[in-house]
Formats: C-alpha cells, sequence, structure tokens
C-alpha cells in the first residue's frame, strides 16, 4: 500500500479540480447579464452545424485520457501537461472573474427548418450551460495543450497515426466550438495565444537542468560554509 502511495504520490496534483469546480461554477451563477458581448464580423459568416457536436463532446474523453495516460505513464510529463492545463485554466477564470464576457450567437433552435439527434443535443447544451465565461475557450485551449503533450512526450514520439490523429482531433474541437455558436472565434484566437504562452513557459526551459544547477550551487554553497 505504501508503495503503491508513493508512486502515485503526485495525484495531489488533480485535487485542482476541485478548486476550478467550486470556482467556475460561482462564475456561472454571478455572470448572467451584465458581461461585454464577445463577438467579431466573422462570426456572422460561420454557419451552425450541429454534426460538429460530435468532437465538442469527444472533448471530455479526449482530455481524461491524455491526463490518465500520462498520470500512470511518466510523472514528469504529467507535471508538465498538469501544469500547462491547471494554470492556463486559472488564467482563464481569473479574466472571467475580472472582465465577465459572454456572446449572444446562438440560434433559435426551433427556427432551423429540421430536427435530429444533434439539434437536440444543442437544445439540452444550451439550456444546462451559459453563454457567458466564454473568451478564452478553455474548449480550445485544454485540446490544443493534450496536443501538445502528445507531441513532446518521449514515449509517443514514434506513435505517428496517435500523433496525427490527436492534432485533426484538436482542430475539429476546436472548429466545434464555434461551428455550435458555443465561442466567438476571438474566443479560440485567445485560447491559441494562451497556449503559445503556456508553451513557451512549461515546455521551451529545461527545468531538470534549472533543478541540478540549483541543487549543485546549494550543495557548493553548503561546502564552502
Amino acid at each position: 500500500m505504501k508503495a503503491l502511495i508513493k508512486k502515485y504520490s503526485h495525484a495531489w496534483v488533480l485535487l485542482y479540480f476541485i478548486f476550478y469546480m467550486q470556482w467556475f461554477t460561482w462564475l456561472e451563477r454571478t455572470v448572467t447579464t451584465k458581461f461585454t458581448v464577445i463577438h467579431l464580423e466573422l462570426d456572422d459568416y460561420i454557419p451552425f452545424c450541429e454534426i460538429f457536436v460530435i468532437p465538442y463532446f469527444l472533448w471530455f474523453a479526449y482530455i481524461f485520457v491524455a491526463v490518465a495516460y500520462f498520470f500512470f505513464k511518466d510523472r514528469g510529463e504529467f507535471y508538465r501537461v498538469a501544469a500547462f492545463l491547471f494554470i492556463g485554466m486559472t488564467i482563464c477564470l481569473m479574466v472571467y472573474t475580472i472582465w465577465p464576457n459572454g456572446h449572444d450567437l446562438r440560434p433559435d433552435l426551433n427556427a432551423l427548418g429540421r430536427s435530429n439527434i444533434f439539434t437536440r443535443i444543442m437544445g439540452w447544451l444550451y439550456h444546462t450551460d451559459t453563454c457567458t465565461n466564454v473568451c478564452p475557450s478553455i474548449h480550445a485551449f485544454n485540446s490544443i495543450g493534450a496536443c501538445i503533450a502528445v507531441y513532446k512526450s518521449r514515449h509517443l514520439k514514434e506513435k505517428r497515426v496517435l500523433r496525427i490523429a490527436t492534432l485533426v482531433l484538436t482542430v475539429l474541437i476546436c472548429m466545434s466550438t464555434v461551428f455550435l455558436k458555443q465561442h466567438s472565434i476571438f474566443d479560440v484566437i485567445c485560447a491559441c495565444m494562451l497556449s503559445i504562452v503556456m508553451y513557451v513557459v512549461v515546455y521551451v526551459p529545461d527545468y531538470a537542468k534549472i533543478r541540478a544547477k540549483l541543487r549543485a550551487r546549494h550543495a557548493n554553497a553548503g561546502t564552502v560554509h
């Protein structure tokens, strides 16, 4: 039992989801009417396409599987993907709190002239999910973060089909947010910009070498003292 606890001691990081859900739920309850409307002219040229509900909901499995894979496979890579996702998500929550935002892009599903399983799913989604707290898009940001983690993983370098499939799914998920009118294209652009920042922070520095140098300096300082 002790060996198991030691092996998966990094599970404490996952407690972040409790913190995240509490904050996000509070925002969903409080940001309801007074918010900045996000809308670009390009949004008006993007049609509503309910088939994108498939990649949109695949996001949940995608993020869960990605995090779970790195959790069990490689502690170091898990810490990196967790840092990317969780710090970025916290930044998103801070933006929503300081700058309440939302959109008015959702169509009247009853006026579409068609009804199918996908439009019915969207009706349920529109009913349960508010059109606030949208910029940057966490849906897009997390998808990009998971894709980067797959491409940076030393264990998946030879998994060409998996890497391509991951990239395709990431693109489809980002597209789904605008084709389902869950987000403005501006939300996705901001998610991409935040992803670039987080990539530079999390993946560019060689933190292993930095830690080694700090330990060496500390040991040398202790020896001199």
